[in-house]
């Protein structure tokens, strides 16, 4: 089978590398419970003080239960607190005093990482943030659903035969 074709499979290989590599900086930095996916909402949080966990998740870009499930491990691990919002249904996000403690080690991290990101994207033929900036707009002008549907609905529109990928078996 082509390689190539299998876009989510890649992605997903290049976000493993990301996130493990930031979670071995994390331990070499004394901080292994920490997880990257964490970062965001301290910094967030740090920045505006309380927030709710819809607000962190349109902030960040991300679902809601993404953000939710999140802000309850970091909770677990003592670095937030939770408390009731205006209505019964929101609740608002707090760092404790140990996210506290960490935020000079984890805005050292977070510096160094997007110089980082900075310096391969710098290596790259084409920026990566540039490339996934595109993506994102295109898939919210037409989401993949629908480009898939059309292929669907419509085989001709995969173009000529032999330019698809190869059936899987």
């Amino acid at each position: 089978m082509d390689h190539r074709f299998v876009l989510g499979t890649r992605l997903r290989h290049l976000l493993d590398q990301l996130d493990a590599d930031l979670a071995h900086v994390y331990t070499d930095l004394g901080l292994p419970d920490f997880r990257p996916r964490y970062t965001p909402i301290v910094q967030l949080v740090h920045a505006h003080g309380p927030r709710s966990i819809r607000w962190l998740a349109d902030t960040i870009g991300i679902t809601h239960s993404a953000v939710s499930q999140t802000v309850n491990q970091m909770r677990r691990d003592g670095l937030v607190d939770l408390t009731p919002g205006e209505d019964a249904r929101q609740r608002l996000v707090h760092l404790t005093d140990r996210a506290r403690t960490l935020k000079p080690t984890l805005d050292a991290e977070w510096h160094a990482t997007n110089a980082a990101a900075l310096q391969l994207d710098a290596e790259l033929p084409h920026p990566l943030s540039a490339a996934v900036d595109a993506a994102l707009r295109a898939l919210a002008d037409k989401p993949l659903r629908e480009r898939i549907r059309e292929h669907l609905d419509d085989p001709a529109a995969a173009g000529p035969a032999g330019n698809g990928p190869e059936p899987l078996t």
